[in-house]
């Protein structure tokens, strides 16, 4: 039986160890505040302010157009949408009517939306009318019955719909009148017919959101998650956050399918009466503009996007004394950057910090937090109320004193339900926990592959994760902007121009490959490219993050050791910046290996 201690509980400082949390759905805590705030903004999207008031009745008639439309108790309604009115409409009404919410990347491809919509049995869909094709032309592989299509300009005053058909509505292609689609106005008049209660009761550990995440090792998995886990995560954001106050704003540009997203910009807002600056697509320019127009409070964003706002001559003379809290979260941020991004703020007239967290989509998004009194270079901050981090040795439950670093064990209110159509490996990652006679039903034990984390006076340092293909020791990181000693998986490249290089050993015979055949050293990840040496010898170059580098090293493996020389770059003309993982994944994101096949094998297929 694993026990925890909290080490850091005496560095919390005004936050509590411990929270009352709000024991029902989502769509309840969204209800109980329009009734504290009726008259409260609750979000702006384009111009139009909606209110709480009018955001519950308008969650209301999306539900009851639902349970008009067939909806029953845990079916799956997949959203694949941005940031907008009807998103959050969508969310609570599938709350509301005890639906499950399945949350996919609106430009996902269509084999991936299929994936999506087959893995969760999803039976209802909604999309906006530019992303139409994709669904038909994958629909009748699935078991979908309705899809729900919405419009931006749906969402828009009466004047930003004129301007939006003028401009960006042209450039979308015109649905066929006979499609098989509701359209959003034509949705919403089927809950006309609802006369009785169209509410389902549901507790709070009911599953209710699946995201994905690919994980260490780039296998999507569907991660459900319940009305408690966001919940809480909306009451341990504000009481890491005690400067919030009821109608602070949020700048709202994470998307809503992923956790960083959904579970800190959207609900905990929502959730605590906020007021959410709703941005569907944002570059960093237009994310400048609308932090400086709205004068937002809070904000939340990935380093590569704190990065970019660094170098944009708009923000030169900007007033941001309205910042409360600047949070990190997605990707490592380097000490160099928030030395910068600090120093941005307070020449900005901001009085506050960067602040790094650090979680998984199995924790809905972030689990642990840099405290506003505390700060250690490197560090990733304290954990969040109620949750509780033990060290064991990689693979067995032998604890391992806190200082040491080992596999990391987390139990809290956030730690998902399960995974979608996994059970073996739901049952390798969660199991009962026990700590301070209080029973937590789940435990996550960290990673695909063993996360390693230390702990040093009451801080967290997340030291990167082990591969048991590679054999790092201390890495030289060169880079004119960025030179010192890393331990573990090779780091992002963060600084300006962007590069970071490594050595790891390879060792053939540890591995099982003999020198024989065809030998190919393989890189599953890497953003934005990459140039490969073995052995002092250059072995090539590659570029396209998502798709695997496979290099021929027959002639260059030795027996025994041998030295991977790695040189990656954060840009290259094949960069893009799709979302927010374009800009999580910078750097090795997924697995290196030996790879071994007979002289004669399929090296690749054409379909005429």
């Amino acid at each position: 039986m694993i026990t925890a201690k909290a080490p850091w509980k005496d560095c919390m400082g005004d936050v509590p160890m411990h929270l009352d949390y709000f024991e029902g759905t989502m769509c309840q805590a969204i209800e109980k505040m329009a009734e504290t705030y009726p008259n409260q903004v609750a979000f702006d999207f384009m111009g139009k302010s909606t209110t709480y008031q009018e955001l519950v009745e308008n969650i209301r008639a999306c539900a009851k157009s639902l349970k008009a439309m067939g909806i029953r108790e845990n079916d799956k309604i997949t959203i694949a949408m941005p940031n907008c009115p009807q998103s959050i409409y969508f969310f609570y009404a599938i709350n509301m009517v005890g639906g499950i919410c399945n949350m996919i990347h609106p430009l996902s491809a269509e084999k991936e939306i299929e994936f999506y919509l087959n893995e969760s049995q999803s039976v209802m869909a909604i999309t906006l009318d530019q992303f139409y094709g994709k669904f038909a032309r994958i629909r009748s592989n699935t078991k979908l019955s309705n899809l729900v299509i919405a419009s931006i300009k749906d969402a828009l005053s009466p004047i930003m719909q004129v301007g939006y058909a003028l401009t960006q509505g042209r450039k979308i292609k015109k649905i066929p009148a006979d499609a098989p689609v509701v359209r959003w106005k034509d949705f919403l008049k089927q809950g006309s017919i609802v006369t009785g209660d169209y509410r389902i009761a549901r507790k709070s550990a009911d599953p209710a959101v699946i995201l994905y995440s690919g994980g260490t090792t780039g296998t999507t998995k569907g991660i459900v998650l319940t009305n408690r886990n966001f919940n809480a995560l909306g009451a341990q954001i504000v009481a890491t956050n005690p400067m919030f106050r009821p109608g602070d704003k949020m700048l709202a540009a994470m998307p809503i399918f992923h956790g960083f997203g959904l579970g800190v910009c959207i609900h905990s807002m929502l959730f605590n009466g906020g007021r959410c600056i709703l941005v569907p697509r944002f570059t960093p320019k237009t994310y400048a503009k609308d932090l400086v127009k709205h004068r937002c409070n809070f904000i939340a964003g990935v380093p590569t996007l704190y990065e970019a706002l660094l170098r944009l001559p708009d923000m030169e003379g900007a007033d941001l004394s309205c910042l409360k809290g600047v949070f990190s979260g997605g990707d490592s941020l380097s000490i160099e950057l928030k030395k910068k991004f600090d120093k941005f703020l307070y020449d900005h007239k901001a009085t506050i910090q960067v602040r790094e967290g650090y979680g998984t989509t199995e924790t809905v998004t972030a689990c642990c937090l840099t405290p506003t009194h505390i700060y250690k270079e490197g560090s990733i901050g304290l954990p969040f109320p109620d949750t509780y981090i033990k060290i064991v040795e990689p693979g067995t439950d032998k604890e391992l004193p806190y200082g040491e670093e080992g596999e990391i064990c987390l139990a809290g209110p956030t730690v998902m339900l399960e995974y979608v159509n996994h059970p073996e490996e739901t049952a390798n990652t969660l199991e009962s926990y026990t700590i301070s006679s209080v029973i937590y039903n789940r435990l996550y034990r960290w990673g695909d592959t063993p996360s390693f984390l230390g702990i040093d006076a009451a801080i967290i340092y997340a030291l990167g994760e082990h591969k048991e293909e590679l054999t790092y020791a201390d890495l030289e990181i060169d880079s004119p902007y960025n030179t010192y000693k890393y331990k573990g998986l090779p780091p992002a490249p963060i600084a300006n121009p962007g590069l970071a290089s490594f050595k790891a050993a390879l060792n053939p015979e540890k591995t099982g490959f003999a020198l024989k055949e065809l030998d190919f050293v393989n890189f599953e990840g890497v953003d934005s490219c990459c140039y490969v040496w073995l052995n002092g010898q250059f072995v090539g170059y590659n570029q396209g993050s998502h798709s695997t580098g496979e290099f021929e090293v027959t002639d260059k493996l030795v027996e025994g050791t041998n030295t991977l020389g790695v040189l990656v770059l954060k840009w290259c003309d094949g960069t893009y910046w799709e979302d927010q993982d374009k800009f999580r994944t910078s750097g090795i994101f997924r697995d290196v290996y030996l790879l071994r096949r007979a002289v004669n094998h399929l090296w690749d297929y054409f379909v005429n």
